[in-house]
C-alpha cells in the first residue's frame, strides 16, 4: 500500500487589523480570521500606535511587530493556537517595558 502526501498550500496574510479586543487577519484566499487579542498578551499591553506598527514577514506567512518583539504565524492562527510565550518570559518583557517607560518619562 502506498500513501502519498498531499501538499496543502496555506493562505498567506494580506492585511492586518488590531482593535482593542480583536486581531483580524485578511488572508489571500478571501477569508478573514479573527481571534481575541488576549491570545497575545504583548498586543494587549501595546499602544494603538504599536499595534498598528506591523509588517508581513515570509511573504505573508506571519506578522511581525517590531516595537513589541512579537511574531504571529498564519499557520498558528488557522490552527487556533494562542501565544506560547511562558509567563516568566512575558513578565520579564513587561518589566523591561515599564522600566523603559519610566526612564523615558523622567
Amino acid at each position: 500500500m502506498t500513501i502519498s502526501a498531499i501538499e496543502i498550500a496555506l493562505p498567506y496574510a494580506v492585511n492586518v487589523l488590531v482593535t482593542e479586543d480583536t486581531l483580524s487577519v485578511e488572508l489571500s484566499d478571501g477569508r478573514t480570521i479573527s481571534v481575541p487579542i488576549e491570545w497575545y498578551p504583548r498586543l494587549v499591553y501595546a499602544t494603538g500606535k504599536e499595534r498598528n506598527n506591523w509588517r508581513l514577514i515570509g511573504r505573508g506567512e506571519g506578522i511581525h511587530w517590531e516595537d513589541l518583539d512579537e511574531d504571529i504565524s498564519v499557520e498558528g492562527l488557522l490552527a487556533g493556537r494562542p501565544s506560547a510565550e511562558s509567563q516568566a518570559s512575558f513578565k520579564r518583557w513587561l518589566a523591561k517595558r515599564k522600566a523603559h517607560k519610566t526612564k523615558k518619562n523622567k
